[in-house]
């Protein structure tokens, strides 16, 4: 009969747990860390769930006069949480996975090609913004993510909105153009301005951000009350 739990202890890729028996002998009761490392994940792999949902959503069923949810989809703070937070085999394929997942719906519903430059610049942004993540990765908090998240959502709109300033041929080659693509947009659309679908990408990255990491310390809350839980005596 299993008659003491002792202090656990890590041993990589293994959290160990030392059993004493009351004939003196010792039983090593191990579970896998990376195991652990799973379920704390769980409850932001929800969030980036749900936004994909959110945003393949406002894509079939949004209006094109309800500038309200125009680009509130966020995007760039996915891929920086994910490159912060999560282990190295995830920090980017979950969030490819995710702007993936979402592009190839979306594309196929507005009927544009994967493979055009205006699709592609979302994966260039994506994998920049992902290396500003990678910085934080030590630090990551809200006082560090949130200002980065404000830089991811400029980075990925400069980037993708040169990408149409540079094919589009409805711009002006020119700086005056380039300035244009950024702020007021094609006069064809000037009832949604580019600076709009801006705000509305800063405001969905910056709430994305702040729920992500409310998702990280509950799931380490969890994990760590899973891992410190008391094993049932035994016979």
């Amino acid at each position: 009969m299993v008659a003491e739990l002792k202090r656990p202890f890590v041993f990589r890729p293994l959290r160990c747990t030392l059993l004493a028996r009351n004939d003196g002998s010792q039983i090593l009761l191990c579970i896998s860390h990376r195991a652990d490392r799973f379920w704390e994940m769980i409850p932001a792999l929800l969030l980036i769930i749900i936004a994909v949902v959110f945003r393949i959503g406002t894509g079939f069923f949004g209006h094109s006069d309800a500038m309200g949810w125009m680009n509130f989809a966020p995007i760039a703070a996915i891929a920086l949480c994910a490159a912060a937070y999560f282990p190295r085999k995830y920090k980017f394929t979950i969030p490819m996975i995710a702007l993936l997942i979402s592009d190839v719906v979306l594309d196929a519903h507005y009927g544009f090609s994967f493979f055009s430059p205006f699709v592609l610049s979302h994966y260039v942004g994506f994998a920049i913004v992902g290396c500003l993540g990678l910085l934080l990765q030590n630090r990551a908090s809200w006082k560090t993510l949130l200002p980065a998240s404000v830089a991811a959502s400029i980075i990925f709109y400069v980037i993708t909105n040169s990408v149409s300033w540079i094919y589009d041929p409805g711009y002006a080659k020119n700086f005056a153009g380039f300035i244009q693509s950024l702020t007021v947009g094609l006069p064809q659309y000037s009832a949604t301005p580019s600076w709009m679908f801006f705000r509305n990408s800063l405001v969905s990255d910056l709430l994305f951000t702040l729920l992500f990491v409310v998702c990280i310390k509950l799931g380490r809350s969890a994990a760590g009350s899973r891992a410190r839980a008391p094993v049932p005596r035994t016979a």
